[in-house]
């Protein structure tokens, strides 16, 4: 069975959270939830992200893929925390799928793992990519380049989490998996 966390703070889009959450579990997928001080955070509209987690335990060893859900101020504050950035550059460095969807991939951006690959988001992140060295994909649902995988706004989520279960089903080979 593929496990999967989905790292976030307070103040996230809620239907990037909650769509890959359980979604991910209908696909076979063990999911844990990682947040800075390993509570519960709430989304921008009130949705709880009930953590298993703290940030500071995450290790890449553990998993075979990391979501990174939206809205401006989580994906803000999880990149300025060095245990996320390092988590997602060890991620990636290992091989796992980092999945990032609006403004999570600047979380991306501060591990280092963009550079010269083609990725999508929210809009207005378009120029930190760019400066990040990434090919930037406009007006398009999903994009896998590789290990990474983004979408920039949640309602691309069925087409977001059908690319990221068809890679793990392709990687993971688990035989319970669900593949639409």
């Amino acid at each position: 069975m593929p496990s999967a966390v989905i790292i976030t703070a307070p103040r996230f889009q809620d239907e990037e959270f909650i769509y890959p959450y359980y979604r991910l579990q209908e696909a076979d997928c063990h999911v844990d939830v990682a947040t800075p001080g390993g509570d519960t955070v709430h989304g921008e509209y009130g949705t709880p992200a009930r953590a298993t987690m703290r940030v500071a335990d995450l290790d890449a060893e553990s998993f075979d893929l990391v979501v990174i859900p939206g809205g401006v101020a989580a994906p803000d504050k999880l990149r300025a925390i060095p245990e996320v950035v390092r988590f997602v550059a060890d991620m990636f460095k290992g091989g796992k799928l980092l999945a990032a969807m609006c403004h999570g991939p600047w979380v991306l951006i501060n591990a280092g793992v963009v550079k010269g690959k083609r990725v999508t988001a929210y809009p207005s992140l378009e120029e930190d990519l760019r400066n990040a060295g990434a090919h930037y994909e406009h007006k398009v649902p999903v994009v896998r380049d590789g290990n990474i995988i983004t979408s920039p706004i949640y309602t691309n989520n069925p087409e977001f989490l059908r690319e990221i279960v068809r890679y793990l089903a392709t990687v993971a080979k688990s035989p319970g998996m669900i593949v639409p």
